[in-house]
């Protein structure tokens, strides 16, 4: 992530399309108004559009606007997103969505800077930024003829990939300690304060298929359900932490490409330990083959 980041860095004010790309739930709309946030557009909108939740027919007329009885139900103009976000930022969600002829439209913007709504004769300069996002694999796609090739390379100029959260674990701390903050906010009434340290371990030991996305949507669960100060294991819902099919291949939890230091692979494993003995420390201690003071140290190094 901080490779990201010096990458957002240098971007920021840089007037080029991005392209972040990512598993679904990594945070690429965040990362996107981060950018946003961080450039000389700040002070103008940033409009974002999730390209496939929007039915093909309707969504060239988000885009780009219509005029009035352009389509049946089309009872008065609209400037379309494009002219929204003018001098701002376009977030374009799910680009591996968009159809080949929407594909053309938008590369023609992206050459010309002019957008003509459907149903109009006049075309209509626009000074937007377009940031795209997709969790599929658009150089496999172009490969396909799913995507035109020559709209991919506009697009990837340059390229923010988000790790999942698997590969970050050490960011998932910090991350529950903002979303719990997060879900108190917005339920100022409910009973839980923090995550005990066992089920803290048992996140640090999951791999969140669904990402932050996932961890975002569990502490509200959590604090919305816990009757707790301290959310405890008996608060996580039944089965959590259950693996798919490649669970057994893929270990207690993957390590990335970096070497570690011994201790540190000891600590992950003694977390996991934890969190596949229910969070009951001593029953973890017992299948390791140590004593409980000796597991303890291990959780703190």
């Amino acid at each position: 992530m901080r490779a990201v980041f010096e990458v957002m860095a240098r971007i920021a004010d840089a007037d080029v399309p991005v392209l972040l790309t990512g598993e679904t739930g990594t945070g690429k709309t965040t990362i996107a108004a981060a950018l946003h946030a961080r450039s000389q557009r700040a002070s103008a909108p940033f409009v974002a559009v999730n390209c496939a939740a929007i039915p093909e027919q309707l969504l060239e007329s988000e885009l780009f606007g219509h005029t009035r009885g352009a389509f049946t139900g089309a009872t008065q103009a609209s400037p379309g997103l494009f002219a929204e976000a003018d001098h701002g930022t376009l977030f374009l969600d799910e680009i591996g969505e968009l159809q080949p002829a929407l594909q053309a439209k938008l590369l023609h913007v992206i050459e010309r800077g002019v957008i003509r709504p459907l149903g109009g004769t006049r075309e209509r300069r626009v000074n937007t930024r377009i940031l795209a996002a997709t969790n599929l694999d658009l150089a496999a796609a172009v490969r396909a003829g799913e995507f035109r090739e020559d709209l991919y390379y506009r697009l990837a100029l340059v390229v923010l990939e988000i790790p999942p959260l698997r590969d970050r674990r050490e960011d998932i701390p910090l991350l529950v300690e903002q979303c719990l903050e997060s879900a108190r906010r917005r339920h100022p009434t409910a009973a839980p304060r923090r995550i005990g340290d066992e089920v803290m371990a048992a996140f640090l030991a999951y791999r969140w298929p669904g990402n932050v996305r996932e961890l975002a949507h569990l502490i509200e669960r959590l604090v919305l359900l816990s009757r707790n100060e301290v959310i405890a294991p008996s608060d996580l819902p039944r089965g959590f932490g259950s693996e798919g099919p490649d669970a057994a291949e893929s270990g207690p939890g993957p390590f990335g490409d970096t070497v570690l230091p011994l201790r540190e692979i000891q600590r992950r494993y003694a977390r996991w330990a934890v969190a596949q003995n229910g969070g009951v420390k001593a029953h973890a201690a017992r299948a390791l083959g140590v004593d409980i003071k000796t597991l303890m140290k291990l959780l703190s190094e």
